[in-house]
C-alpha cells in the first residue's frame, strides 16, 4: 500500500496546483454556483484513491489509452459501458423536477378526524422528501412554460409512506381515466414537427370541455408562479379518513405556501426564462443554502358523511371546487424543506411517488381517477425502476416485512431465510387487525355528462376582477392566434357556451393580436420582443 500512499499524495499534489483560485469572487456568487467550491472545502484533500467498480485501484497510466493495448485498459471500457447503460426512462408527464429533503409538523389537535399516527401529536416531526416539478416539459426542458406545476412528497411514517401528488391548480383536468393518454398526448409535442401545437391542445379541449376547467386556471395569474417556493399546491381528490371510533369524514387537502403565494406575469417569465432556464431550480436550491427555508401550512376542508348526503353536487368529482358554505377548514401541521439532495439522480430521478400509498386512518379517494392510479404508478414505476424500486432508498419506509423477493436489484437483504409464501405456519409475517377500520364503503356513480357550470363559476367568482378576467382571456386568445379554423370554431363555441362574456373577450382579443401580427413578419416581432428586454436589462432606461 506504500505504492498507493506515494500515488496518493502525487495526484493531491497536482489537484491543488491545477485548482488556484481568487476567494474574493466566492462572495459574489449564489450557492449553486458555489456548490463544487464547497465540496472542496469540506474535503481539502481527495477523497481516495480511484477504482474500478471491483474497487480494484486504478494507477495513473491506465487512465491513458493512446498508443495502448486499449481494451486491456478496465478504466476505459467499465466507463464506457456504463456511460452508455447510466440513463433510465424520464417521467412520461413531470420529466422535470428537483428534490428535497424536510419533515413535516403536527401543530393542531386533529384526533376528532383521524387516527393516522403522522397528525396526531402535537409537535411530532415526520421526515420527508419532496420533488418539485413541471408537467408538459422534457427533463432539460424550461421551467417557466404555462403548465402544471406540482409537488410530490413522500413522509415516511412509522405506518409506512404516505404520499401526496400535489398540482397547483385546485382541480384536476379530467375525471375519466380513460382520459389520461389522449390529454398527455395533445399537450406534448407534434409527431411530424417535433413542436408543442396548440391545434392539439384545443382540439382536445374543445371536445372534452371537462378539461376547461383547469386548464382556465392555468391561463389564470397563478399560472405561471414566481418559483417553487410561492405556489400553493393541492392533491385534488376527497379523502376519506376516519377516526379511533371508525367515525368517517371526507376531506380536501390543501398545502398552502407560508412565503405567501407570488406568480409572474408573461412578460416577466419571458425576460427571466432568456436569462435562466433553471430559475424555479435555483431558487430552490439558493433558499434552502440560504438557511430560507420554505413552508407550507397543510389544510384540512372536512365534511362529515351526513354533510355529504345533503349537498347538491359532487363533492368526489375532481374537476370542480367544493361550494362555500358546504365544509368548514382546519389546520393540521406545516411542511417545512430544510435540506438539498446529496446527488439528483440518488435522490430525484429515482424517488417514487405513489398516492395509493396511504396509511392507517387514511383510507384514501373514493373517485375513478384514484382508483386507476392505484394500478398505473406502480405499473411506470416498476417500468422505469423495476420492481424493486421501494427497496431504493429515498423510497424505502420506516419498516418492511413482505413475501415479495428476488428479481432485478435493489435486494437488500430479500427476506433472508424466512418462508416466502403465504400464509404459513413457520411464522413468517402476518397481518393485523384494525378494529376501528370503517366496516362500510361508498359506491360512487360519477355523471358521465359534461358540466361547464365548474368553468362558469370560477370565471365569474374565483377570478376577482375584470382586470384578471381580461388577462385570462388575453393569454386564451394568444395560444388561438396559429389554431386552423376548424378547432377554433368549436373552441370558440365551448367558450361561449362556459360564459357569454369569456366568449366575447376571446374573439375580440384574438381579433386584434391578428391585426397586430399582420403588419409584421415573425422576424421582427421577435426583434421588438429583443428591444423590450434590452430596455428591461439596461439600467440607464
Amino acid at each position: 500500500m506504500h505504492r498507493f500512499g506515494c500515488v496518493y499524495w502525487i495526484i493531491f499534489l497536482l489537484h491543488r496546483a491545477s485548482c488556484y483560485h481568487d476567494y474574493y469572487y466566492n462572495y459574489t456568487l449564489d450557492p449553486v454556483s458555489r456548490q463544487l467550491e464547497e465540496f472542496r472545502a469540506e474535503h481539502p484533500r481527495p477523497i481516495g484513491l480511484l477504482t474500478t467498480s471491483s474497487g480494484e485501484p486504478v494507477e495513473i497510466r491506465d487512465t491513458v489509452t493512446l498508443n495502448t493495448e486499449i481494451f486491456n485498459r478496465n478504466f476505459h471500457t467499465e466507463l464506457t459501458s456504463h456511460a452508455d447503460r447510466e440513463r433510465i426512462q424520464e417521467r412520461l408527464v413531470h420529466a422535470k423536477g428537483v428534490g428535497a429533503y424536510g419533515y413535516f409538523e403536527v401543530t393542531n389537535d386533529v384526533s376528532k378526524y383521524t387516527k393516522a399516527d403522522v397528525f396526531n401529536g402535537i409537535g411530532k416531526k415526520t421526515p420527508l422528501v419532496g420533488r418539485f416539478s413541471t408537467s408538459i416539459q422534457n427533463l432539460g426542458g424550461p421551467e417557466l412554460s404555462r403548465t402544471l406545476k406540482g409537488l410530490a412528497m413522500k413522509m415516511y411514517t412509522k405506518e409506512g409512506n404516505l404520499d401526496f401528488l400535489c398540482l397547483q391548480p385546485r382541480v384536476y383536468l379530467y375525471k375519466d381515466p380513460v382520459m389520461f393518454v389522449p390529454i398527455v398526448r395533445s399537450f406534448r409535442r407534434n409527431p411530424r414537427t417535433n413542436l408543442f401545437d396548440f391545434n392539439m391542445v384545443w382540439d382536445y379541449v374543445s371536445n372534452r370541455p371537462q378539461t376547461l376547467h383547469a386548464l382556465l386556471w392555468l391561463q389564470s395569474d397563478v399560472g405561471i408562479p414566481n418559483g417553487y417556493r410561492k405556489m400553493n399546491v393541492f392533491p385534488a381528490h376527497t379523502y376519506e379518513i376516519y377516526n379511533k371510533h371508525g367515525d368517517r369524514y371526507y376531506v380536501k387537502f390543501n398545502f398552502i405556501s407560508e412565503q405567501g403565494q407570488d406568480n409572474l406575469t408573461n412578460a416577466q417569465a419571458m425576460v427571466i426564462s432568456a436569462m435562466d432556464q433553471d430559475y424555479y431550480s435555483r431558487d430552490l436550491y439558493n433558499a434552502i443554502a440560504e438557511k430560507k427555508y420554505p413552508a407550507w401550512r397543510l389544510e384540512m376542508d372536512v365534511m362529515s358523511l351526513s354533510d355529504i348526503k345533503n349537498i347538491d353536487y359532487d363533492p368526489f368529482d375532481i374537476t370542480r371546487l367544493w361550494k362555500e358554505g358546504t365544509y368548514h377548514t382546519i389546520v393540521v401541521g406545516r411542511v417545512v424543506i430544510n435540506r438539498r439532495v446529496e446527488n439528483n439522480f440518488k435522490d430525484n430521478e429515482q424517488a417514487a411517488y405513489n398516492p395509493a400509498n396511504l396509511v392507517p386512518g387514511i383510507s384514501g379517494p373514493q373517485d375513478f381517477i384514484f382508483k386507476a392510479r392505484r394500478m398505473f404508478y406502480p405499473d411506470t414505476q416498476n417500468y422505469r425502476l423495476g420492481v424493486n424500486h421501494n427497496k431504493i432508498e429515498v423510497n424505502m419506509p420506516r419498516y418492511e416485512r413482505t413475501y415479495n423477493r428476488d428479481g432485478v436489484p435493489p435486494l437488500r437483504d430479500n427476506m433472508k431465510d424466512a418462508p416466502n409464501y403465504y400464509p404459513n405456519t413457520f411464522n413468517g409475517p402476518v397481518p393485523y387487525v384494525e378494529e376501528c377500520r370503517p366496516k362500510e364503503s361508498l359506491l360512487i356513480l360519477e355523471n358521465q355528462t359534461e358540466d361547464l357550470e365548474p368553468s362558469n363559476y370560477f370565471y365569474h367568482n374565483v377570478l376577482e376582477n375584470d382586470a384578471h378576467r381580461q388577462r385570462v382571456t388575453d393569454n386564451i386568445a394568444s395560444s388561438l392566434q396559429n389554431v386552423v379554423p376548424s378547432v377554433l370554431k368549436k373552441t370558440l363555441r365551448v367558450l361561449t357556451l362556459t360564459s357569454t362574456d369569456l366568449g366575447r373577450r376571446v374573439r375580440s382579443s384574438l381579433k386584434a393580436l391578428r391585426a397586430a401580427a399582420a403588419k409584421m413578419d415573425t422576424a421582427e416581432r421577435y426583434r421588438r420582443l429583443a428591444q423590450c428586454f434590452e430596455m428591461n436589462m439596461n439600467p440607464k432606461y
